[in-house]
């Protein structure tokens, strides 16, 4: 890739190539401040012009100026003071989703002499999202003839939250027939269900509605409920069963639409129309607008259509019914967990955040001459990066910070 430059008459032309590896390099950063979402405006971060070492009265004449990616207007720096405050909202789930870290990285630079000086500000996750379930009430379909401690999974809620902000408990509302399990899966996240603890009659209750409530684990506590309708189905005796409660599948990124991901079966103990058996997908998380899955009916086979971007999302879950044709239906359920394997399928991309050009052939040795920052949206090795330059260059790299670099005068020129 070969960026060029043509100034006024006279002027030089500089021809930079960047060849990009599968290695990384990285510097320091120099200054750490941190702030909590949602911080009011005018909120102080830190005297940054001090901590870089500046001086009030050179911020203007030396042209001091804040670079950061993405939104530019999160925080400003008083260039009268030198304190850099919260300019507007900051919401660290808008920012950085369910990211354990979050920061902000600013680059700030100053002319004459041009130097360069990298910030991190963390921001730190507050407890302002409450739990929310997906609805205000879930349906829930039980044979009067369900044997006791019979297990009927629930839909949990969601937290936007991280760390213990996120932590979800649940309770159940008073009655006499079910008590509330909790399993905790692999990944630590908890689903409710219900147990079945006293004998069901549908002539004498046909419906029954319960309140669930979710609490999480912020300071103050947050919470959210749901109501929980149970429908007593008459005598259907045997609920569809699938061969595992569930599955798990790896497919690469980018796989061909209508790749075929699992073919799923399941098998009612009764006989004639109550074993016939109708399949249909229940929930997908993550949504996606860019992939879907959708299942066959009749054969319980799930296929992708669009896109399986890795960089969107790094796995599924779909949550399956089969549901047989008996009167009252009866259904059984299993997930699958689609597991997403990343590709190296970005190209990496450069950007010249700076560039101090013509370039006098009597200028002094480290003279930088551009800053240039490099990225790559892949993950793991896939997504590491190295810049070098063409050789035999009077110039050379210096890694200032990560992917970030300074374009330097390594050797004295001679414009004749």
């Amino acid at each position: 890739m070969v960026f060029s430059w043509r100034g006024g008459p006279g002027a030089s032309r500089l021809l930079l190539s960047l060849l990009l590896l599968a290695a990384g390099e990285s510097g320091s950063c120099q200054v750490h401040y941190s702030v909590p979402e949602e911080a009011k405006h005018g909120t102080f971060v830190g005297r940054i012009a001090q901590d870089l070492g500046l001086e009030l009265a050179e911020l203007v004449p030396r042209l001091f100026r804040v670079a950061s990616k993405g939104r530019r207007d999160l925080l400003e720096v008083n260039l009268q003071n030198g304190i850099l405050f919260v300019n507007s909202r900051i919401d660290r789930e808008e920012l950085c989703g369910r990211s354990a870290e979050c920061s902000i990285h600013l680059e700030v630079i100053v002319d004459r002499p041009l130097q360069v000086f990298h910030v991190e500000v963390e921001v730190k996750d507050i407890n302002d999202n409450p739990p929310v379930f997906r609805e205000e009430e879930q349906k829930v379909l039980i044979s009067e003839s369900a044997p006791l401690d019979s297990h009927f999974p629930l839909e949990g809620a969601s937290d936007a939250d991280i760390g213990v902000n996120s932590l979800l408990t649940y309770r159940l509302g008073l009655n006499e027939y079910f008590t509330l399990k909790i399993i905790t899966k692999n990944d630590k996240s908890k689903l409710p269900e219900l147990v079945l603890r006293k004998s069901l009659d549908r002539e004498e209750t046909p419906e029954l509605n319960i309140l669930l409530t979710s609490q999480d684990g912020g300071k103050p506590e947050l919470t959210g409920s749901v109501q929980i309708k149970i429908s007593i189905l008459d005598v259907n005796d045997n609920a569809p069963e699938f061969d595992k409660p569930g599955y798990k599948v790896v497919l690469f990124e980018n796989v061909p639409n209508g790749t075929r991901v699992i073919q799923l079966n399941a098998s009612d103990l009764d006989e004639g129309v109550n074993r016939e058996i109708s399949y249909g997908i229940r929930l997908i998380l993550p949504v996606s607008e860019k992939c879907m899955f959708s299942i066959n009916p009749e054969t319980g086979e799930i296929r992708i259509y669009g896109k399986l971007d890795f960089e969107e999302n790094i796995e599924y879950e779909i949550q399956v019914n089969a549901i047989d044709k008996g009167i009252p239906s009866m259904a059984g359920h299993c997930t699958v967990l689609v597991e997403v394997l990343d590709l190296n399928d970005n190209t990496p991309e450069v950007m010249i955040t700076s560039l101090s050009l013509p370039v006098r052939e009597d200028a002094q040795v480290g003279t930088v001459i551009a800053l240039i920052s490099v990225s790559d949206r892949d993950s793991g090795a896939n997504g590491q990066v190295t810049c070098s330059l063409t050789p035999h260059v009077p110039f050379k790299l210096v890694s200032t910070f990560k992917n970030y670099y300074s374009l330097v005068l390594d050797s004295a020129l001679d414009r004749e």
